[in-house]
């Protein structure tokens, strides 16, 4: 397995992976360096995912779409954002003459998203939702520093939602303590006294912070509000650290939790503030537990692993219903009568290279 990231200056400082057991990382300069080192590797490759906001991400594309030989697929973090675009043809990293191009199309979020990236020229469309590693993610215990806190960079349109349902609160309630983490904040940002702020928490350090949280507030970016069924990498974390979660309401929430049993959904400060001041010790415990129990069932880096590999036969046995047919129509003749049967797993597996060299 490979993983080829671009080296750019902001996350040098902050990068989350340099080593990965059983892979390689490696860093490129520009696309004229990846051709130049990477093209042996991608043309032998049995799957090739690009992702969405890689830098250049156009050029890349058509060069993995010219170079490979295995699958070729898109792996959509923020599809609200790539929909907008798309349609203005203003998307950095993907354009409505390359998405037909890709194999596969994996996108973050489900629902109504899918059938219109269909309705753009998108071939084979399917959610893989974000995840999380339940080994690096996991609930960390010891007692609680802040009444309410929220993890998230900075957003114009999700800093409206923030202060309604934190800052107001702690501004009503100068007895309450809030913490507020991540960077990219405006310096003229009121921040009550009792708003603590942190401007970078290392991946290392979120389960120690979600742990002294007596609450923590999930926050959802407007385009992922408006298209719904587009949870936050955020959510699932927080879940696994067994959070007690107050979130904002989307469609297609109860698809991933249970409001009232996994998390409670708030709309007012009014919600916020019944939470935080009414809400039994024993019920709130119960919400991370619950929480925490959805996450590993369903949400984790594993259960996606799975899906991309069900989606892999799916293209291959595709694929291969779209051979027979061809040669069917030019007169070949037929070599069984019995409907195509699914590929066995371990044939599909040599195939793919997968527990091999699977390259992303």
């Amino acid at each position: 397995m490979l993983f080829l990231e671009r080296d750019a200056p902001w996350y040098a400082r902050h990068r989350d992976l340099t080593e990965l057991a059983g892979a390689r990382v490696e860093l490129y300069g520009s696309v004229v360096d990846l051709r130049r080192r990477f093209t042996r590797e991608i043309q032998r490759a049995h799957i090739v995912v690009v992702g969405s906001y890689v830098p250049e991400g156009r050029r890349v594309g058509r060069w993995v779409r010219a170079a490979a030989r295995g699958i070729v697929a898109f792996y959509d973090i923020d599809t609200p954002v790539t929909l907008a675009t798309l349609e203005t043809d203003r998307c950095e990293y993907l354009s409505r003459r390359l998405l037909p191009a890709y194999d596969l199309y994996l996108s973050f979020s489900g629902g109504p998203a899918l059938r219109r990236l269909n309705r753009l020229g998108a071939r084979m469309v399917r959610p893989l939702y974000c995840a999380v590693d339940p080994a690096q993610y996991l609930p960390a215990g010891g007692p609680s520093a802040w009444d309410l806190g929220y993890l998230g960079t900075y957003a114009a349109d999700r800093q409206p939602a923030l202060e309604s349902l934190l800052l107001r609160v702690a501004d009503g309630w100068p007895d309450g303590r809030f913490v507020v983490g991540g960077p990219l904040y405006p310096p003229d940002i009121h921040w009550p006294a009792n708003v603590e702020r942190t401007e970078h928490v290392p991946p290392a350090d979120h389960s120690r912070f979600y742990g002294r949280q007596r609450f923590t507030l999930n926050l959802t970016r407007a385009d992922m509000r408006r298209l719904g069924h587009s949870p936050s990498v955020r959510l699932f974390e927080a879940a696994a650290c067994g959070a007690a979660i107050l979130t904002d309401d989307w469609s297609g929430l109860d698809e991933f939790f249970t409001p009232g049993i996994d998390l409670v959904r708030v709309r007012s400060a009014r919600d916020v503030v019944e939470a935080l001041r009414d809400m039994p010790e024993e019920r709130r415990v119960a919400l991370g537990c619950s929480a925490r129990a959805r996450v590993l069932a369903a949400h984790t880096a594993d259960d996606r692993a799975r899906r991309l590999e069900e989606y892999a036969f799916e293209l291959l046995e595709t694929r291969a219903v779209a051979s027979r047919a061809a040669d069917m129509s030019r007169g070949r003749p037929r070599r069984r009568s019995q409907p195509p049967a699914r590929p066995r797993v371990a044939a599909v597996q040599r195939q793919l290279g997968i527990d091999e060299d699977l390259t992303a």
